[in-house]
């Protein structure tokens, strides 16, 4: 399966902006916390059996408040991903460095840009399997990735739900309709566009998204309990996260110690 990974480049008021009214997190600090995810999910990946694809937003698709500057948005990704994977060789112009692909968006929006990267890789590159995971979902594991290759074997279309009725994962082996897809609620819109081609859906364990409030929260819970079990995970957001001394209150709401 490939699994892309649509990245934006970490811009303030582009990436996790929604954290900043809602949560205790400064607008640094939101950023920061999506770069550390990024880099849990690319490791998650890069450690499955699956093929990384890092799939980055350049100027022309970015909002123009964001867009502006001297800042190349292609590098600002590259950069990321040498923090998750090691050093790659930032001179050439392939589309592989050191197994990890690097190809830019193509749409006028989210669904846009994800639809035609996943109906490219099955209808022009004759993929077998396609698999978008939201760079987000800080959580996922290799065996979360694997078992949804496993899974794409039996269903054409899996879906793995996330927070607020969200997805962190959307995979399939058959073209589906990505028109608007990611229209909340995401998970029942991809269902019905599954249904409605005909194709059997599958479904991954459910895992949260540090993009959203409620997803932030749940992601904090379950790193107090993991670091508890001592089964530890998602290093990056895990040390960001006891950096500021995030915790959940007694009104299950997200604190600062």
């Amino acid at each position: 399966m490939i699994v892309v990974v649509p990245v934006d480049p970490p811009r303030e008021g582009l990436v996790s902006s929604s954290l900043v009214d809602q949560t205790p997190l400064s607008a640094a600090e939101a950023l920061a916390l999506y770069e550390a995810s990024v880099v849990d999910v690319l490791r998650a990946v890069a450690a499955s059996g699956g093929d990384l694809l890092v799939n980055y937003r350049d100027a022309e698709t970015l909002p123009r408040s964001v867009a502006d500057g001297d800042g190349d948005p292609e590098a600002e990704v590259r950069a990321l991903a040498v923090d998750a994977l090691g050093d790659f060789d930032e001179d050439t112009d392939a589309t592989t460095d050191g197994g990890v692909r690097f190809e830019r968006q193509v749409g006028s929006s989210r669904a846009a840009r994800v639809g035609n990267t996943v109906t490219h890789l099955l209808e022009q590159e004759a993929a077998n399997s396609v698999g978008v995971l939201e760079p987000t979902a800080s959580l996922v594991g290799r065996t979360q990735v694997d078992g949804a290759a496993m899974s794409i074997r039996r269903n054409e279309v899996v879906l793995g739900p996330s927070s607020d009725g969200r997805v962190y994962l959307a995979a399939v082996s058959e073209p589906i309709d990505f028109t608007d897809a990611y229209a909340v609620p995401e998970m029942s819109t991809l269902a019905t566009r599954a249904d409605a081609a005909g194709l059997s859906v599958g479904f991954a364990p459910m895992l949260p998204s540090v993009a959203t409030p409620a997803g932030l929260r749940s992601t904090v819970a379950l790193l107090e309990a993991r670091r508890t079990a001592a089964k530890p995970g998602a290093e990056a957001t895990a040390a960001f996260v006891d950096e500021l001394g995030l915790t959940i209150g007694d009104e299950e709401s997200l604190e600062r110690e």
